[in-house]
């Protein structure tokens, strides 16, 4: 195969390939490493979702691209309990093999090309570039509306509370970015996966009524059970907002067999119709967030924004890699800003996902 041929000479080198040294010096630790460079859960699934997902087992058939329709009924019900978001058909939620496959396939399932914009935030998930890249889009890094001048954009990403910095967009801003995309005749996507651990004051929807004025048109917005149901292994989201959007990618995905095993289904299904487990993981990461930032604080770092999300958007006003090496002297390692864009690259994102052993450990070693 040319290099010409490959797919992968489109994209920058995979990120987390780059800090392979610091992770070895971290792991040289005495105390071993605490590795809170990957918001990835370490905390058990719940009995309840574990049951729901062996109790169909044995089931052999094919399951649907769409979705059972008690998922998708769960999903409606789950996000108008728990963020008061109103007026979705069930028929417009969409199960997803996971929400990370879904955003670095979005822009070429919507048939955008070489011609098309897909703006993204200035600090951003990588995979947003991802998939403008793999489609041959053009790509913007913009925050504010301005920035965009006379472009009219095919997809706008916003992604409240953000990772990787927890930033919270509120509801003028986020009602600003709706009026400019349908002037435009832009997609916006929502990328909310962590919608549901803000700390400090209030994240909303795309979809809420209170940004939309109940009116889904051109809005997705995407959500994933990998944070507070612990189900990143699971590979377990929904994508929800525009009927004919959402019956867009349906079809496109039907061709192309993307649909999500059955028993999966059947475990986010438990996961949706059920609060209480999610109300005790959230509690596990308000504590370890209080310790871990406590420690960070008196060590120097400064914390910025952070929130709401799984992570703490952190500086000591140095390049990012030469704190990365401090952290990881320490046994700690985290991620480096610069995965994230060119205006992170004096931060790091330093990760709640780690048992309270290990917090506890960090905090330690940071104010040692």
């Amino acid at each position: 195969m040319t290099a010409r041929g490959r797919v992968s000479s489109l994209l920058p080198d995979f990120p987390w390939d780059t800090i392979s040294s610091a992770k070895a010096r971290a792991a040289e630790h005495p105390g071993g490493i605490v590795d809170l460079s990957v918001g990835t859960p370490v905390d058990p699934v719940d009995p309840l979702i574990r049951t729901a997902l062996s109790a169909v087992a044995e089931v052999p058939g094919y399951p649907t691209t769409h979705g059972t329709p008690e998922l998708r009924e769960a999903a409606v019900e789950a996000l108008k309990r728990r963020f008061g978001i109103t007026g979705i058909s069930a028929a417009a939620v969409l199960p997803v093999i996971g929400t990370k496959e879904l955003i670095a396939g979005l822009p070429r399932l919507l048939g955008l090309g070489s011609q098309d914009l897909v703006v993204i935030p200035e600090v951003a998930y990588p995979t947003y570039e991802v998939g403008a890249l793999l489609a041959g889009t053009r790509i913007l890094r913009a925050d504010g509306l301005t920035r965009l001048g006379p472009e009219f954009p095919a997809l706008i990403y916003v992604n409240s509370p953000s990772n990787p910095t927890g930033k919270v967009l509120g509801v003028d801003h986020l009602r600003k970015v709706v009026a400019f995309a349908r002037e435009r005749g832009a997609i916006v996507a929502s990328d909310e996966c962590y919608l549901g651990l803000a700390w400090e004051g209030r994240a909303v929807s795309i979809l809420d009524p209170e940004v939309c004025d109940g009116d889904h048109t051109g809005l997705l917005a995407i959500h994933s059970l990998s944070k507070t149901s612990n189900l990143a292994s699971y590979r377990a989201g929904f994508v929800t907002g525009d009927p004919a959007l959402v019956a867009e990618l349906l079809e496109v995905r039907k061709h192309s067999g993307m649909m999500l095993p059955f028993p999966i289904q059947s475990a986010m299904t438990a996961a949706l119709g059920d609060d209480s487990h999610e109300a005790k993981q959230r509690e596990r990461y308000r504590v370890r967030r209080e310790v871990l930032r406590k420690a960070l604080e008196e060590a120097g770092f400064r914390i910025d924004h952070s929130e709401a999300g799984l992570y703490l958007w952190s500086t000591r006003g140095e390049p990012c890699r030469v704190t990365l090496d401090w952290l990881a002297e320490r046994g700690i390692l985290a991620a480096p800003g610069e995965f994230y864009g060119p205006q992170g690259a004096e931060h790091v994102r330093i990760a709640l996902t780690a048992s309270d052993e290990r917090i506890a450990a960090a905090a330690a070693r940071l104010v040692a």
